[in-house]
């Protein structure tokens, strides 16, 4: 079982009852159903209502014997269950993941313009497109933004309580599904990724038809786990 998996799998609190053999397949092919017909990662107050509503588990067990063993099942397969945004999803495994992108469609590419945004909305959250173009040094395109919402990557967050009250943004669930993390604070430090580069006076801000064709021609960057 991975470290983040058995750490994930062992709640803080729930008491510890044996189960039978026989209760303990039973639970585990109804876990495996439910996250496998989910498209969404299924948290475990939902695996925990669905073993107890049938009956398998007690409202105060411990779904720890039941998610490891969930886990362990899978150790020799090629997908397997693994915590993502709160709840557990299938994923491919890694190891494997170089085979498959030789005959799976990739998911769309995102430019380097949305990527630098979606970096900063994910450090910087809940932040403003103005605080987004002070960072960045050039306008924000609308087209940009467009692509973040419809993949889920980022969700508003209300808005900022100043003159014309702008919008506020911040990542979405899908932002985690997309880097298979669990929560933000699974992100590198920001100091981690810096590096030592020469003091530069910070570029201009551009204009928005400038930022358009910058975003339009940057480079195309593919976001991590191309393979669902």
């Amino acid at each position: 079982m991975s470290e983040a998996a058995q750490e994930h799998a062992t709640p803080s609190n729930g008491v510890n009852i044996a189960l039978s053999a026989e209760q303990l397949d039973a639970c585990l092919r109804l876990v495996e159903a439910l996250v496998f017909a989910s498209v969404e990662p299924v948290r475990e107050s939902s695996i925990r209502a669905l073993l107890v509503g049938q009956a398998l588990i007690a409202e105060d067990a411990s779904l720890a014997p039941v998610m490891e063993a969930f886990v362990a099942r899978y150790e020799t397969f090629g997908v397997e269950p693994v915590p993502v945004a709160g709840g557990w999803q299938f994923r491919t495994r890694p190891d494997l993941a170089q085979a498959l992108t030789r005959v799976i469609e990739r998911p769309r590419r995102l430019g380097r313009s949305a990527m630098e945004t979606l970096a900063v909305i994910a450090y910087h959250q809940p932040c403003t497109r103005t605080d987004i173009e002070s960072i960045r040094g050039v306008a924000l395109s609308q087209n940009v933004l467009d692509a973040l919402l419809e993949d889920s990557l980022i969700v508003p967050r209300g808005r900022k309580e100043v003159p014309g009250r702008p919008v506020l943004w911040g990542t979405g669930t899908g932002f985690l599904q997309q880097f298979g993390l669990q929560d933000l604070s699974q992100l590198p430090r920001r100091e981690e990724l810096l590096l030592d580069v020469p003091n530069v006076a910070p570029a201009p801000l551009l204009d928005t038809q400038a930022g358009s064709a910058s975003d339009d021609a940057a480079a195309d960057v593919v976001p991590a786990n191309d393979v669902p």
